[in-house]
């Protein structure tokens, strides 16, 4: 059977090279290992921190789920640093993520105007960001993950400011990096080359990696850093599987710590669900990591703050307590 809508014709798209696109952050934005940009305490942060020591110690889960704008921060070295001394052991991101950090690490910019650029129908149609796409299918053929192939070919390029990159690291580390991907939420989508069964099939591979990361959570730490939607959905799917054959081995997966690293006020007690009255009630990290899942015996944390200063601050807090 043939579908009776017609589908747009990607062949009629003209792209761009990156040289042309004027971008909003270059690679002199992002902080020096032990640079502080803006100071931030927080009495709660020593308590994560212990946390995510102790669970280096026994082997267990340390995992960071993050939308974009982490990498905008600027914040690359400091997340780069954790990976190298074994406090993170996983870490997740969204389609974005994983653009800014190609771009970056290829031309030491990244992040285009949005304004700008779609008054022109130019918004994401840059010829060298869809290398990515070959990636993907490439993932997809080869049964690896969709984080797991672009972190490997970054490491293996020439790219200039390759150094900054988190997944090319966490590559040379053995840290898998999952990409989780929303059709048609990502620049990559647009392009002529955009295979979706490829992303389905390297995407939902990164998800079962996922899932089997969660497992291990058990004594371990899951942070999630300025992720809304990506984050406390596929970590409440993940952890619903990994209870699921926890339960029927007679095993108990509770006691662990999530901690939410975020811009948005969170009202009243930070460990009670809001009522349905209230639209903070649908701030899903609120509901989800700090209440839901861990009601059971685990602890949660809530830091409101800019990830240029909570970022470096938590990872602060890990080296004083290691």
């Amino acid at each position: 059977m043939v579908s009776k809508y017609a589908v747009f014709d990607r062949a009629r798209l003209r792209l761009k090279p990156l040289a042309e696109r004027v971008n909003d952050l270059d690679a002199a934005h992002w902080l020096a290992l032990d640079e502080i940009a803006e100071p931030y305490a927080d009495p709660q942060l020593p308590a994560v921190a212990e946390r995510i020591v102790r669970a280096r110690e026994r082997g267990a889960a340390r995992i960071l789920m993050m939308g974009a704008h982490l990498l905008r921060a600027g914040v690359n070295r400091q997340i780069i640093d954790l990976i190298e001394r074994g406090f993170l052991d996983h870490i997740a991101m969204n389609g974005a993520g994983v653009i800014h950090d190609y771009e970056l690490a290829r031309i030491g910019a990244t992040t285009e105007s949005v304004a700008r650029y779609i008054a022109t129908g130019e918004f994401g149609l840059w010829r060298e960001t869809a290398e990515l796409n070959a990636w993907v299918r490439e993932a997809a053929a080869a049964g690896l993950g969709l984080g797991e192939n672009a972190g490997r070919h970054i490491e293996e390029s020439d790219y200039r400011f390759k150094e900054l990159s988190v997944l090319a690291a966490a590559w040379r580390c053995s840290v898998p990096v999952t990409v989780h991907v929303g059709i048609g939420y990502d620049i990559l989508h647009e392009h002529p080359n955009c295979d979706g069964a490829a992303y389905g099939a390297a995407s939902y591979r990164d998800f079962l990696i996922f899932a089997r990361s969660v497992e291990r959570l058990e004594g371990g730490v899951l942070l999630s850093f300025g992720s809304a939607i990506m984050a406390p959905e596929v970590y409440l799917k993940a952890l619903a599987m990994a209870r699921n054959v926890a339960h029927q081995e007679g095993r108990v997966l509770r006691d662990f710590a999530t901690a939410v690293f975020d811009l948005v006020p969170i009202q009243g007690d930070v460990h009670r669900e809001l009522p349905k009255s209230d639209p903070g009630y649908y701030f899903r990290p609120h509901k989800t990591m700090l209440v839901r899942t861990v009601a059971d015996g685990g602890a949660s944390f809530y830091f409101c703050g800019d990830h240029r200063a909570t970022f470096p601050a938590l990872r602060r807090a890990i080296l004083d307590c290691a």
